[in-house]
């Protein structure tokens, strides 16, 4: 029997999912924005926490979901590309896959906070609307309007990749990110990470909340509206 082993930590996962019913969310509350705009702002409060989580987590978390464990170097990408170490096992993020990872919280970034921003000139605003300069809040309601269409070529793509690791190279991705183990008898026990450090990620997942709390509702500027 293939013996297990434990490569993605938990709290990694639960990211890894909620992470895109955030963004399968927040896209279907985008298209129907005159019913749901409020969740759609709530979830883009969510999906700011979960950034928040994920960064921090990349320099406290387990061996394989830290950004110094899986961001490639430029040596190390081309090399993969050119398909010399295709064979090899790969514990953790191959370099494309981790720069998938670094791409998709640049551009979840970039719509979070840009939202905090703009308003939808109807009925709700972000908590910041009104806080900058009408230029910098059409640049903010250019990235947030814009962005998105490029996350979506970036999720095909990544949907993609996925399924052709499946099918053509006989690799699952999907089920290691579910179980957190993986098989491969190439794997060695000490590429293999103790455990899902619970405890921390509890405590960083308060921090997390306790931020966005204050970022959206303390912090909120207080506009002064006039009307005439």
């Amino acid at each position: 029997m293939t013996k297990k082993h434990l490569i993605w930590d938990l709290p990694l996962r639960i990211f890894h999912w909620s992470f895109a019913l955030t963004i399968l969310g927040s896209w279907y509350t985008a298209e129907n924005k005159d019913d749901y705009i409020g969740l759609h702002i709530q979830l883009g409060y969510v999906a700011l926490g979960l950034l928040v989580f994920r960064v921090l987590w990349g320099f406290i978390g387990p061996k394989h979901a830290r950004f110094s464990q899986f961001i490639p170097s430029p040596k190390k990408l081309i090399a993969y590309l050119k398909h010399s170490d295709h064979d090899k096992p790969i514990v953790g993020h191959n370099p494309l896959g981790a720069l998938m990872v670094i791409l998709m919280i640049v551009l979840i970034t970039l719509q979070a906070v840009s939202g905090l921003f703009i308003n939808d000139d109807v009925f709700s605003s972000g908590p910041y609307y009104g806080s900058i300069s009408n230029e910098l809040e059409k640049v903010m309601s250019f990235i947030h309007h814009n962005s998105f269409n490029v996350m979506i070529g970036a999720i095909v793509l990544h949907i993609s990749a996925i399924t052709y690791y499946g099918l053509v190279k006989k690799q699952n991705l999907v089920l290691p990110m579910i179980t957190g183990n993986k098989t491969d008898p190439e794997i060695k026990d000490s590429d293999a990470i103790p455990n899902s450090k619970l405890l921390l990620a509890v405590i960083v997942a308060i921090i997390c909340a306790a931020f966005v709390y204050w970022l959206v509702i303390i912090n909120a500027p207080v506009v002064e509206e006039y009307f005439y």
